[in-house]
């Protein structure tokens, strides 16, 4: 099982942070990498080991469903599936180049499942904490089958001076955004929305 990513793709992801702050690039992993990392979401799902995600950290951390309705697993390094894997070198890759190109400093990753059942939303909201500045990229690889626009469950991201770009959650298409950039949201979907969603992160400033 393997990534196999062109260097040119991942040039082309660089160039459109660089250029507009952010990237959406379909097929991103192969089809069977997709399907394998959805089927290890559900079967944690099915073992019950998704957990409400809440708003905050510490102790202004809350559940707020009508905020956020997803539940979530974060990925453990630890955790020898190889579909897993494949997503963690392909973003390493990306990091790398970013570093290179950009100069972000970008150190590690954080990754998580999410499951949106039907009519979940996430309000907008920035990919930051207030006293936190670690997060600098954001990166969405959705893994749904078959989706349409009549689905609903659309990203939305707000551009500056310009009208919001909804993205459909097709799977295998990824989305990467510089995290304290840009204010987005989740629309409700009309049937379980799948995803792993991460950050590219840098060492935290003194102080945060």
């Amino acid at each position: 099982m393997s990534s196999n990513l062109p260097a040119e793709r991942i040039a082309r992801i660089a160039l459109d942070i660089e250029s507009t702050g952010y990237a959406v690039v379909p097929e991103f992993l192969p089809v069977d990498v997709v399907a394998a990392l959805r089927a290890r979401a559900e079967a944690l799902d099915a073992a019950d080991e998704l957990s409400a995600a809440g708003v905050g950290r510490g102790g202004r951390r809350v559940v707020d469903a009508a905020t956020r309705g997803d539940r979530i697993r974060w990925l453990d390094a630890h955790d020898d599936d190889a579909a897993e894997g494949v997503l963690r070198d392909a973003l390493e890759t990306l990091r790398l180049e970013l570093n290179r190109v950009l100069a972000l400093g970008l150190f590690e990753m954080e990754m998580h499942y999410a499951l949106y059942p039907p009519g979940a939303r996430y309000a907008p909201h920035v990919d930051r904490f207030r006293d936190d500045d670690a997060r600098v990229l954001s990166c969405v690889l959705y893994l749904n089958e078959r989706w349409s626009a009549d689905d609903g469950g659309a990203l939305r991201l707000q551009l500056e001076a310009r009208e919001p770009l909804d993205i459909l959650p097709e799977g295998g298409t990824l989305v990467a955004f510089l995290s304290a950039r840009f204010v987005h949201e989740v629309l409700p979907a009309r049937r379980a929305r799948w995803s792993v969603t991460g950050w590219l992160r840098r060492r935290a400033a003194a102080g945060c």
